[in-house]
Order: structure tokens, then C-alpha cells, then sequence
């Protein structure tokens, strides 16, 4: 991570002499989708500081790197930062070359998957396809961390009846950052079984921190199977980031047309952030449109569609979580789901 040409120059032929292959980004923004998972980070002393104001989960192998005479300032944030070590090219060449090819380099988790949940419009019924995905991931096994990152969405809590469950909410979590620990972390928040909720205080309407998204993230990829994120329509910092973080992100359009004309707006905005992005459509169809037909104007693929439920509906003013039964056309659609997010087959494994 730099933008200065030279050290950029020098580090792509110490990445070549190592024989490895190397991605750049010139700030903390373009690096924040890979920073988890890449064995190594090095980090150019032209973006210290940015690094640190952008407060990025701290890692296990980051490198400060600079060339010449560094200054003193970027020593100041390198444990800041969390850099195990400064290198000054081009003294440092030669070490740095051992770091790139070491043998010990820890291989990218797989474990926290991360599935987006965003509207195609208002009211599209996003909250309730998160939460649903949620409780069925928490049915077929998993940890789950279920995030509310829509201010303006009424509440993951109602959802799933928790409003009277203990823990904090992204109020109390603004300050975080990578230094905080996860068990620590992820028991603070609300939670029952193998499921954890992060919503808002009802009393406040902030958005949310990105520090405390990024801190979140990082906790949830290393404590948590699968992580839900439920999105506001209207991107801000902290929703771009759950984005960059997701293996995939369900866009939920109702089938009308007016809701897809929506929806390709929106799904315009959600691939600058994350390619893979499927459509979920939700009847009635007022109109017939059919649910092929809104994939193929929107040009996604179609991850399934949901039919009204009025049983659904029902157990939510009772305080009863989507799905809670593993019942119905919703649970059978958030059951493919995950099993097609964490690579389940559940055909071969019954057989």
C-alpha cells in the first residue's frame, strides 16, 4: 500500500526477485476488501498515517516499509499501526525478500463468511430475508453475527423479538478498533445460542462508525461461521466496507415495476463494491412480472424469489424470529442459501 512511485517501483522488483505475485493499492480505502485476508502487508511510510486515521483491523504480518531517510513520524505510527517491523530500502532488500517467500505465511480463513442484504427500495423486505438467513444459519449449525447497519430499517431487534435482550449497540461501540478482542467483543453484544445481534439504540439514530464496522468485521471473520449484514440503500462508509467484505450480496426486489426500475440504481451502486451480486424477488406480482424476467432486466442472476407469508408476518408481531420453525417457503429459500454461501451440499450429504 502506497502512492509513491519509487517505493511502488521497488517493492513490485523485490516482489518479483521472490517470485510472488503482489497487489497494490495506493491508500487504506482501495486495501481494506484484501487487508485480512493477504499473508503479508506492507505498508509504504507515505501511508502511515492515513493508515492509521482509517483505523484498520490490526494483523499478525504488516511491514512499514520505507526507503532512504525515514522520518521520524512514520516510526512514531508503526505500533500504532500494528507494523511488527520498519524496513529502510535498500538496506532492507534482502530481508524483505525472505518475508515474501517465507514458508510460514498463515493461509486466508475461510471461516466467517460474509452475506449481504440489501433493498432494491424501500420496504423491499430485506430486514426480514437477513434475519431469516440468520436464524437458519444459527439452525443448520453455524455461529452467526446478524448486522443491522440500516439506521433508517426499524430494527433487526423487533425482527427477531430481542428488543428487551442486553448488550451493546453500535452506539457503545464507536471507539472500537482491531485492538479489540473478539470473544470480548462478540459477548458484549446481543446475544442467545449460537447467534449475536448488532443493532441500534432506539434512543440515538447515528450512523454507523466505520471504525466500529471495520473492528466488527475483523472479530466476526475470526469468532463467527457466517456473518448477515442488512444494508441501507443509501451507501455509507461503513456499509461500502461490510460490502467489500461480502462473498456475496443479495439485492431483494419486489416484483413490480416501478420497485426494478429502483433497483437497477441501486444494484449500479452495489457493484462498484462487490461483484457478486444475485436477486432475490418478492411477490405478489401485481403486474405478472415475472421473477426471470426482473433478473434478466436487472442483468443478475436469480438467487430465488419469496411469496407472501402471512404466517411470517404473524410471528413477528409475536416476537417470533423469521423462520424459526424451519418452516415455509422463506426458511426453504434461506436453507439453499446458506448452504450455497458456505458450499453445503445437502443432497450429497444426506446421501
Amino acid at each position: 500500500m502506497t502512492a509513491d512511485p519509487d517505493l511502488l517501483d521497488e517493492l513490485l522488483r523485490l516482489a518479483a526477485a521472490g517470485g510472488v505475485e503482489a497487489e497494490v493499492s495506493a491508500d487504506p480505502a482501495g486495501a481494506r476488501a484484501r487487508w485480512s485476508a493477504a499473508p503479508l502487508v506492507l505498508v509504504g511510510t507515505d501511508q502511515a498515517v492515513p493508515c492509521l486515521r482509517a483505523r484498520l483491523p490490526r494483523r499478525r504480518r504488516l511491514i512499514l516499509v520505507g526507503s532512504g531517510d525515514v522520518a521520524d513520524p512514520a516510526f512514531n505510527v508503526a505500533d500504532l499501526i500494528g507494523a511488527a517491523n520498519v524496513a529502510v530500502l535498500p538496506a532492507a532488500e534482502p530481508w524483505i525478500v525472505d518475508q515474501l517467500t517465507a514458508e510460514d505465511r498463515p493461509t486466508p480463513s475461510t471461516d466467517g463468511r460474509t452475506l449481504a442484504v440489501i433493498g432494491g427500495r424501500g420496504g423491499a423486505g430485506a430486514s426480514i430475508l437477513a434475519a431469516g438467513l440468520a436464524t437458519t444459519a444459527v439452525r443448520s449449525g453455524y455461529r452467526t453475527l446478524l448486522i443491522d447497519a440500516d439506521p433508517l430499517g426499524g430494527g433487526l431487534d423487533l425482527v427477531l423479538g430481542w428488543e428487551q435482550v442486553g448488550g451493546l449497540r453500535w452506539p457503545a461501540l464507536a471507539g472500537a478498533d482491531g485492538r479489540v478482542d473478539p470473544p470480548t467483543l462478540l459477548g458484549a453484544l446481543p446475544h442467545r445460542g449460537d447467534l449475536v445481534l448488532l443493532s441500534f439504540d432506539r434512543d440515538e439514530l447515528p450512523g454507523v462508525p466505520i471504525e466500529a464496522m471495520a473492528a466488527t468485521l475483523d472479530a466476526a471473520r475470526r469468532g463467527r461461521d457466517v456473518i448477515v449484514a442488512d444494508l441501507p440503500r443509501q451507501l455509507d462508509d461503513a456499509a461500502i466496507l461490510a460490502l467489500q467484505a461480502a462473498e456475496r450480496t443479495l439485492l431483494v426486489v419486489p416484483a413490480e415495476l416501478r420497485a426494478t426500475a429502483s433497483a437497477a440504481r441501486t444494484a449500479a451502486t452495489v457493484a462498484a463494491h462487490c461483484e457478486n451480486i444475485a436477486v432475490v424477488v418478492r411477490g405478489p406480482a401485481p403486474g405478472r412480472l415475472k421473477a426471470r424476467e426482473i433478473a434478466r432486466a436487472l442483468g443478475l442472476p436469480l438467487a430465488g424469489t419469496l411469496r407472501p407469508e402471512t404466517a411470517v408476518c404473524q410471528g413477528i408481531e409475536r416476537g417470533t424470529a423469521p423462520t424459526a420453525d424451519g418452516k415455509g417457503a422463506l426458511a426453504d429459500l434461506c436453507r439453499r442459501l446458506v448452504d450455497d454461501l458456505m458450499g453445503t451440499d445437502r443432497k450429497a450429504a444426506v446421501a
